[in-house]
């Protein structure tokens, strides 16, 4: 007995997050239906204009506003950055280094710091249970 392979879909808030766009600036035609997973590969493979344009000038996802300025996601809410930014709103953040932009680099440049500091402290046990096995 073979089983039948279905197709699989998502909705288009769980495509627009993986192609790392915001959901409410995609086309109409885009935020209706659902997308599949060969035609999300085919966004992600060729771009059509519409995403280029979203992923280069935004409006961008709180995510991909984080990344852009080096901090965490809960760091734009403290610093009151709750709506989706363009590329242009983000730059003149970047420009303009208002306090808590700086704050929250600086927290987060040491959150990544321990995250580093702890992975190679779990590596350094990993390798030290190793070579006592070895003996």
């Amino acid at each position: 007995m073979k089983s039948q392979q279905s197709t699989q879909t998502m909705k288009p808030a769980t495509a627009a997050k993986k192609l790392g766009v915001y959901l409410p600036a995609t086309p109409a035609s885009f935020q209706e239906g659902v997308v599949s997973r060969a035609e999300l590969n085919e966004l992600q493979a060729n771009p059509p204009e519409w995403l280029r344009d979203l992923r280069l000038n935004g409006p961008h996802p709180r995510p991909v506003v984080a990344a852009k300025l080096g901090v965490s996601i809960a760091g734009l809410a403290r610093g009151g950055v709750t709506e989706a930014l363009t590329t242009e709103q983000i730059e003149a953040l970047k420009q303009e280094r208002p306090e808590w932009l700086e704050k929250e680099r600086a927290t987060q440049a040491e959150v990544r710091k321990e995250a580093a500091r702890l992975k190679n402290a779990k590596k350094e046990k990993a390798d030290a249970e190793g070579a006592d096995e070895r003996h």
